[in-house]
């Protein structure tokens, strides 16, 4: 393969994005590259050449699986929007000038939408102006909304702590059995794409009802309708659980969250989403009286490698693994993506395709998986997910807690 090499991370961190660098360092490393390189806080930190030497941390067996088991982004992330190329070439230049700099042949970057669209800039670039280097993204995100791929890393391990929560919620607010009801709405992450809340339904199972209903952004949301639905549920049960995507918009078009309040936005224009179990538990106890609770998994669903998937994990590795192997056979302009080619037992593959195909493309829970009246999912959303959520790999404990591989910030 020749050359050194460079990893970054970019976005909302994953319970198995760390896998996916320790893939990409092993595979690189049996293939004889020098120096793997980790970029620090992604593409905003190359920028200022803020690298950091791999071998410092992953030289050893034990360094790999300490990185398995260790949460967020072990190199740093951030949320870096690159400019368009006309205009701002210089940014680019930069960008080539600290790989030359550092013997750099190849750029492998571990991220969601706005990721990829780096990797099509940067791989534009590059054939626009001559330019040998090679760049291949590596998928992560658990919103699992990138397309072509059959699933993305990151989202089975989101989708094992979803459905673990749920249920253990779910016996938590049936223990007392008030004559009372007590509705408890459960927000999950998802801005327009509902895959983790639909997650939800993997909790039922044969200890488990699962959740009372489910609410994705793929559907508009209708208050009255809501209400009408949590009536109904009380009606006959004592204790209701509903879990709802922070996503959901009612018919005008804005968030439910952001209803009577203004909400922040990101680089990218992204709103910042929260309060939308609080603002439906508010409105639940406005016209019913019943007692309600709001929980909202937030970070916690990203974070959770305690309960990551076995088969998320060793898929994340996989894919970094073989974004090594395709820049070595020569390809450039990249993602790898999962290609599910065998059930009972599930089996999955990896192939290279071209990122102009998947930067900027959003895919969504197909309609025919959520239930006619838009409260739930069919079963063949379970067939499809539950095989990701398989499988655990054991914490290695330090003080009673499980331990991580922590980066020094030099």
């Amino acid at each position: 393969m020749g050359k050194n090499i460079v990893v970054g991370q970019s976005g909302g961190p994953t319970a198995v994005i760390n896998s996916s660098v320790a893939g990409v360092y092993s595979q690189a490393k049996k293939l004889g590259i020098d120096k793997v390189f980790g970029m620090v806080h992604g593409i905003e930190g190359f920028l200022e050449d803020k690298i950091c030497d791999l071998d410092d941390y992953l030289a050893t067996s034990t360094g790999v699986e300490m990185l398995k088991r260790t949460p967020s982004a072990f190199l740093g992330s951030c949320r870096f929007k690159m400019p368009k190329i006309e205009g701002n070439e210089e940014v680019y230049e930069k960008i080539f000038e600290v790989m030359e700099k550092h013997d750099i042949e190849y750029l492998f970057y571990c991220g969601g939408n706005d990721s990829m669209d780096t990797v099509k800039m940067l791989s534009d670039y590059a054939a626009a102006h001559g330019k040998s280097q090679r760049f291949v993204g590596v998928p992560k995100t658990i919103d699992n909304d990138l397309p072509i791929t059959d699933h993305c890393p990151g989202y089975g391990s989101a989708a094992k702590y979803i459905a673990t929560s749920l249920k253990e919620i779910i016996r938590d607010n049936s223990s007392f059995g008030a004559k009372k009801p007590t509705i408890c709405i459960v927000e999950i992450m998802g801005r327009n794409a509902g895959w983790l809340t639909a997650a939800a339904a993997l909790s039922k199972t044969v200890d488990c009802e699962g959740p009372d209903a489910i609410y994705l952004p793929e559907r508009v949301f209708d208050m009255d309708k809501f209400v009408d639905k949590v009536k109904e549920l009380a009606a006959s049960k004592s204790s209701v659980v509903i879990a709802v995507s922070e996503g959901v918009k009612i018919a005008d078009g804005r968030y439910v969250c952001e209803i009577g309040r203004e909400v922040a936005v990101d680089a990218f224009g992204h709103k910042q989403m929260s309060g939308t179990a609080v603002k439906l538990a508010e409105l639940i106890a406005e016209k019913t009286g019943y007692k309600t609770r709001a929980i909202e998994f937030s970070t916690l669903q990203r974070a959770a490698t305690h309960i990551a998937s076995l088969t998320d994990i060793n898929e994340a590795f996989q894919v970094g693994a073989d974004a090594v192997k395709a820049a070595d056979e020569g390809k450039t302009a990249m993602m790898i993506t999962l290609d599910r080619n065998g059930e009972n037992p599930y089996q999955c593959g990896t192939s290279a395709h071209d990122i102009h195909d998947i930067a900027n493309v959003e895919r969504k829970v197909p309609d025919e998986w959520i239930t006619p009246d838009g409260c739930g999912l069919t079963d063949d959303f379970e067939r499809y997910a539950r095989p990701l959520i398989m499988g655990e790999l054991t914490p290695l404990y330090t003080d009673g807690l499980p331990a991580h591989l922590v980066r020094k910030e030099s």
